[in-house]
């Protein structure tokens, strides 16, 4: 029997990225993260562990910012903007995140680099309602 809702989940989700990727409170991010965390993203090593690790090895300028949430159950995917975290483009994501008793235990990632306006095809920006300051 799940301890939590959806909509609990979804603000798990925006608190735990938030203080692990812009707050750097990796104390505090150890209450949202599973010692068994599953990480399905090719770019990270195993576990908790490997998550924290990378983000510790990312330029401090490194910023998260939420978009569309949307879950279902167990299950949230957040569509997002990494950004200052070294590379030429930002990336935007939509990371799939499966809780339980309202602890991240799994997670997924589809990630792909910000278009320009000059870039994009449909003119529409990937993320929010305007395109990436140059």
């Amino acid at each position: 029997m799940p301890t939590t809702n959806p909509e609990q989940n979804k603000a798990i989700v925006l608190e735990a990225f938030d203080t692990l990727f812009n707050k750097r409170d990796y104390v505090a991010a150890e209450r949202f993260w599973s010692p068994q965390y599953i990480q399905h993203s090719s770019h990270i090593e195993p576990g908790r562990e490997g998550l924290f690790n990378l983000i510790k090895g990312i330029p401090p300028t490194l910023r998260y910012e939420a978009g569309t949430i949307v879950a279902e159950g167990d299950f949230v995917i957040v569509h997002g903007r990494f950004s200052g975290f070294g590379a030429s483009v930002n990336w935007i994501a939509a990371d799939i995140l499966r809780i339980e008793d309202g602890i991240l235990v799994e997670h997924w990632d589809v990630i792909q680099d910000e278009a320009t306006e000059e870039q994009s095809k449909s003119k529409a920006p990937m993320f929010g309602d305007s395109f990436p300051a140059k």
